[in-house]
């Protein structure tokens, strides 16, 4: 399995940037799509969930990006996406998706940075 991010950069804040995933080797069903940032400072595993939708529609938003982001799927193309809008300067960090599949359990891609300064 492998996953790909795409999309990220510098952004003002108030603009909005458009997160991509690309799953490949995916041959078992997917139990959700998550995105996680890794905030400026913070160690890998210190890095928290943004956002995860479940294969039964369900999403989570942490609170500091609710009302602002949307995560979405699109099965046909095995990809993932986080739409962020209004981003903020504490938006800025490194986002990671994950995808965890049914068998062989969270698959991580190698992250995308996105900064967020005037």
């Amino acid at each position: 399995v492998q996953l790909v991010e795409s999309g990220g950069g510098f952004v003002q804040p108030g603009g909005s940037l458009r997160l991509n995933c690309s799953a490949s080797g995916i041959d078992e069903r997917v139990y959700s799509v998550s995105w996680y940032r890794q905030a400026p400072g913070k160690e890998r595993e210190e890095r928290e969930m943004v956002a995860r939708l479940s294969n039964t529609g369900s999403t989570y938003y942490a609170g500091s990006v609710k009302g602002r982001s949307t995560i979405s799927r699109d099965n046909a193309k095995n990809t993932s996406h986080l739409q962020m809008d209004d981003l903020k300067p504490e938006d800025t960090g490194v986002y990671y998706c994950s995808w965890s599949l049914v068998r062989s359990g969270a698959h991580w891609g190698q992250g995308i940075q996105v900064t967020v300064s005037s």
